[in-house]
């Protein structure tokens, strides 16, 4: 099984020949294109930019999966989910709240939720702050 992450900068759409990195990107291009054809074995390609990628490369799929957003439920479970046991929450904390104002996905939960217990470390508090939430 082959698996690329963030496909659309792997198999990016060719583009007319203007110096020499163009030539040398379409074949890039082109090379794995050819490679992905000759293997025998499952290939998965995940990207949030579908359109960003090669035409060539979506007309030889079998599938395509679109995993849609978060909704505010499922956000706050992610929310709920990815601090620590440890990591503690002041009163002014609303996570029901956050959840439905902002759309966010599970990286940038996870992103934000390592942010402000980093933060928290660095205060020498076992809480997490709304307002630190909020700069996030």
């Amino acid at each position: 099984m082959l698996f690329f992450d963030e496909a659309d900068a792997l198999f990016g759409k060719r583009t007319g020949v203007r110096d020499a990195h163009d030539k040398y990107a379409n074949q890039e291009v082109s090379y794995l294109l050819q490679r992905i054809e000759s293997h025998a074995g499952l290939t998965i390609l995940a990207s949030n930019f579908k359109n960003n990628m090669d035409d060539a490369f979506i007309r030889r799929f079998n599938s395509i999966i679109y995993f849609p957003p978060p909704r505010a439920e499922d956000r706050l479970l992610l929310w709920k989910k990815a601090f620590p046991a440890a990591a503690k929450l002041q009163k002014d904390v609303n996570l029901p709240a956050i959840a439905e104002q902002f759309e966010l996905t599970g990286s940038h939960v996870l992103n934000i939720v390592q942010y402000v217990c980093l933060q928290a470390l660095d205060r020498g508090a076992p809480t997490s702050r709304r307002r630190t939430l909020s700069a996030a």
